[in-house]
């Protein structure tokens, strides 16, 4: 009886010890892939970086889809892109960063509502994301719809009151609903910010 509990354990070491073996194979293997990766996407040699991580492909990797959606996004493959990232979202529902890259290959192809869904799903996540606030105004100010604009960058202003990217929107967009004494305001702390700003004189010069 002894001799067979020796010999158990003698296999279930020597299966642990092949696994962990072949476990650091594949992480020293995905680990050069990905570094391959880096210095082709360095010399703009995008469809090489691709293939460097297909090489290693896990579909239920959430880092590979990340980085094959970005690099794929670089490299013109739009669709594939998105797909890569719509993996990676279903991978971790919770993480920012694929809900945000993926706005980069749907701007391409102009899918802007698509974009707006992205961004709002960042910001029932993070409240506070900028990135997301600044983008949804912009997308926002750029259809003409002042009041949703003017929501977004007020949150911007009100986390970041001396913010000069948050202060000029917010001081165009409040002109563009002719709250001209607001939007002076807004664009002479604009100019405190950045005293070379030809927006911000602009719209002063148009109010005065």
């Amino acid at each position: 009886m002894e001799t067979i509990r020796r010999t158990t354990i003698f296999f279930i070491l020597l299966a642990t010890s092949a696994s962990l073996h072949a476990a650091r194979f594949d992480n020293e293997k995905t680990l050069e892939s990905f570094s391959q990766s880096y210095i082709y996407e360095t010399e703009q040699k995008f469809d090489l970086a691709i293939n460097a991580i297909k090489s290693v492909y896990d579909q239920e990797s959430y880092e590979m889809n990340i980085r094959l959606g970005w690099l794929s996004y670089l490299a013109g493959y739009q669709g594939e892109s998105v797909n890569y990232y719509e993996r990676a979202i279903r991978l971790k529902p919770f993480s920012i960063e694929p809900k945000l890259g993926i706005t980069y290959p749907l701007s391409v192809t102009g899918n802007w509502d698509a974009i707006i869904q992205q961004y709002k799903h960042v910001l029932e996540i993070a409240p506070s994301n900028t990135l997301s606030l600044y983008n949804m105004g912009l997308i926002y100010y750029n259809r003409l719809q002042y009041d949703e604009a003017e929501k977004y960058f007020k949150k911007i202003v009100n986390l970041y009151p001396f913010d000069y990217d948050g202060l000029l929107m917010l001081g165009w967009t409040n002109f563009q609903q002719k709250k001209y004494r607001e939007a002076k305001v807004l664009f002479q702390k604009a100019l405190l910010n950045t005293p070379s700003s030809e927006s911000a004189l602009e719209g002063l010069k148009l109010i005065d």
